[in-house]
């Protein structure tokens, strides 16, 4: 038994802080575990010497960013695995990666917006089954599930909430459904959020402690980063850019307000525009490529859309002052099509001061950007405790 504040128990949790530093990172030079974590280099060196001969680390030579030869730290392999599942408007993206943030396989098959809960949750059964048998890993590696769903969780309960593209969902707790079909713990946010997550982990927000993911799909949503973490707010619902309100007198939007930002950008109020000249199957994807390829009335949407995503990101750098700027969704795709009109808009509505710092990207994932980012929310959730013990 340790006391507390006794040698035992201090180097317990340094062999945690340890763990949850390259957990985190996926892989970490011994200087900067130690900068990391704020231990010396020596006991850094001692502590992943006895986690390499536990088996739970693995030390490989690499060159530092100076040149010089270092040491790169990662959890081993075989220390376990996650799992992220993504459901979208008309898809279902699974991913299998390890602790050590290489992804293992990933898949993504068409799925039915209409399809119940339980549907959709037979579905993902059957690709995370599939995926491990691609991969050639066990079931019983799998330490946790991250879940992404374009709708808001209410963070105390677990619920998902009122959402236009999974009608079939409101009011399940997704979380503790999936749970008790795997018998694993499973982690739950919306898809912009996860976005976000992806993006700041393995895409355009790396190094970014403070940013926000912008998400223009069939609906329109923001994930914000804040000191280097998800801020969701105490009901979950950080971010609902596409509620602000543009126009008193605009479109009645889904939310019972007119003129949200989402009646001018989201997929099913802007296609419309173009059925009489472009046909009625036209999609977004569709429209970016168009655009991009230089026809003039899918320029001209896509511009505006930019414009009034703009005038959305101008309000959160008045608010919030974030550094960065992540623009996802097939959006993104567009290229400066979309990103100039972004600007313009920044530039007018927002604070000089603000909008000087900002910087706007594209997203560098596209469409496995939620599904990463769920990915890294379940890698965020394993207990350091627990790797130490395996």
């Amino acid at each position: 038994m340790q006391t507390p504040g006794s040698q035992s128990s201090l180097h317990r949790a340094n062999l945690e802080r340890v763990v949850r530093a390259v957990r985190t990172a996926g892989a970490l030079t011994q200087a900067d575990i130690a900068r990391t974590t704020g231990l010396s280099a020596a006991t850094v060196s001692n502590i992943v010497r006895e986690l390499k001969d536990g088996g739970h680390v693995e030390v490989r030579s690499t060159t530092s960013a100076g040149g010089r030869r270092a040491r790169s730290v990662s959890l081993a392999a075989d220390a376990g695995i996650v799992v992220g599942i993504d459901f979208g408007h008309s898809h279902l993206r699974v991913a299998v990666g390890n602790l050590s943030h290489q992804v293992l396989a990933e898949e993504a098959e068409p799925f039915d917006v209409d399809a119940s809960a339980a549907e959709g949750f037979d579905r993902a059964e059957k690709l995370v089954a599939r995926l491990l048998g691609t991969a050639g890993v066990d079931r019983a590696k799998i330490l946790g599930m991250g879940l992404g769903v374009p709708g808001p969780i209410d963070v105390a309960t677990g619920i998902l909430g009122s959402t236009a593209i999974l009608p079939g969902w409101r009011g399940t707790n997704p979380r503790e459904e999936l749970a008790a079909r795997t018998g694993v713990p499973v982690h739950v946010d919306n898809d912009a959020n996860l976005g976000a997550l992806g993006e700041l982990v393995w895409g355009s927000g790396r190094g970014c402690d403070d940013l926000a993911y912008i998400k223009v799909a069939s609906g329109v949503g923001a994930g914000l980063v804040m000191d280097g973490r998800i801020y969701r707010g105490p009901g979950g619902t950080a971010g609902e850019i596409g509620h602000i309100t543009l126009d008193e007198s605009g479109p009645v939007c889904r939310c019972g307000n007119r003129g949200c930002l989402e009646t001018f950008t989201a997929a099913r109020h802007v296609l419309p525009l173009l059925h009489a000249s472009h046909g009625p199957d036209l999609t977004m994807r569709r429209v970016v490529q168009l655009a991009r390829e230089g026809d003039p009335g899918c320029r001209r949407v896509v511009a505006d859309i930019g414009r009034h995503i703009g005038s959305g990101v101008a309000h959160l750098c008045n608010l919030l002052n974030p550094s960065r700027v992540v623009l996802g969704g097939d959006l993104a795709e567009a290229g400066e099509v979309a990103l100039t009109p972004i600007r313009d808009s920044v530039s007018r509505y927002s604070i000089p001061s603000a909008a000087r710092n900002l910087t706007l990207v594209p997203g560098a994932l596209g469409g496995r950007a939620e599904v990463l980012g769920a990915l890294a929310l379940a890698l965020s959730e394993v207990g350091d405790a627990a790797l130490v013990d395996r």
